[in-house]
């Protein structure tokens, strides 16, 4: 007994110390309210309060034409928004990556902070900076446009509907390109340098050994990558509201599902907020998010394993 008692290892109480903390703060701000939303799309206002309706909200967000228009505009929208994303700011950030990655550039690390300043910047300054730029009226983009002779090229695109939205997401990826480009530039060096190494012996240098060997190497970081950006831009609604506002126009056009929760939950202008409505948007959001992210590590992460050191 004296034996298997002194061969058990001791309970490492100072893990529950340290973690605990933190687990409470996630739970407070995060878990709780989660579980407040899922519970308040169940139910409905009635005369004497909140009555238990199931899925009733469910119902008359996808059955009643005047909300199932504005959720699937939304979505779509919100699809638009992350497919600009993944085919422009992931490629750019890696093709950055790439390039400061080279021991052959000079002040990589001026460059690399000059494109990482966006990221830091607030969303209200981005978006109305952005829309004085590009304004007709008194905005610098027809004139720079005009230096190069690219003039007749300029529209008021944060007007037209055909291209509000995907100004709008070609701003989120100037501001947010710094973050997979920092990401990958990280994972560019974490490659041992035996591999490298053995890669020059065999003769592949440049950019074939870029594609041959860096790019499968870094997969899983371009993975982990794809799923952050499908997780923040489903969750998007700063830059949206701070340029177009609320109505997210022009009629509705750059619409996401973060502004129509905000103006099925608060309520705007001559809407009445319905809180119960919102917070089934924002379980639909949830559950989508949730969905992508499963597919990610069930059916790609598992892929890409093999990848890893």
């Amino acid at each position: 007994m004296t034996a298997e008692a002194a061969s058990r290892k001791p309970f490492r109480w100072h893990i529950v110390v340290f973690l605990a903390p933190a687990v409470l703060v996630y739970t407070a701000i995060m878990i709780l309210p989660l579980f407040g939303t899922l519970q308040l799309s169940l139910f409905r206002n009635a005369p004497g309060g909140q009555s238990f309706v199931g899925f009733d909200n469910f119902r008359t967000l996808f059955g009643d034409p005047n909300w199932s228009r504005g959720f699937w505009n939304a979505l779509w929208n919100n699809v638009w928004f992350f497919i600009i994303h993944m085919l422009v700011q992931n490629p750019i950030g890696v093709l950055l990556a790439a390039l400061l990655s080279s021991p052959k550039l000079r002040f990589s690390a001026f460059y690399r902070t000059a494109i990482f300043i966006p990221t830091i910047l607030s969303f209200v300054i981005v978006g109305f900076a952005w829309k004085l730029i590009l304004s007709p009226i008194w905005g610098v983009a027809p004139d720079l446009l005009d230096l190069v002779g690219l003039k007749s090229l300029f529209s008021p695109w944060l007007g037209k509907e055909e291209y509000a939205l995907t100004a709008l997401s070609l701003i989120s990826v100037w501001q947010f390109v710094g973050i997979p480009m920092m990401l990958i530039y990280a994972a560019l060096l974490s490659i041992p340098d035996e591999v490298i190494e053995a890669a020059e012996c065999d003769g592949v240098t440049g950019m074939a050994q870029f594609w041959k060997i860096k790019l499968p190497l870094i997969l899983p970081s371009i993975g982990i990558i794809s799923v952050l950006t499908f997780v923040a831009n489903f969750n998007a609604f700063d830059l949206i509201y701070s340029a177009q506002g609320a109505l997210a126009g022009p009629n509705y056009s750059t619409d996401i599902l973060g502004t129509f929760l905000y103006r099925a939950f608060f309520g705007f202008q001559l809407q009445v907020g319905d809180r119960n409505m919102g917070a089934a948007i924002a379980t639909m959001m949830f559950l989508i998010i949730l969905a992508g992210v499963c597919l990610y590590l069930f059916l790609i992460q598992t892929r890409l394993r093999r990848y890893q050191f």
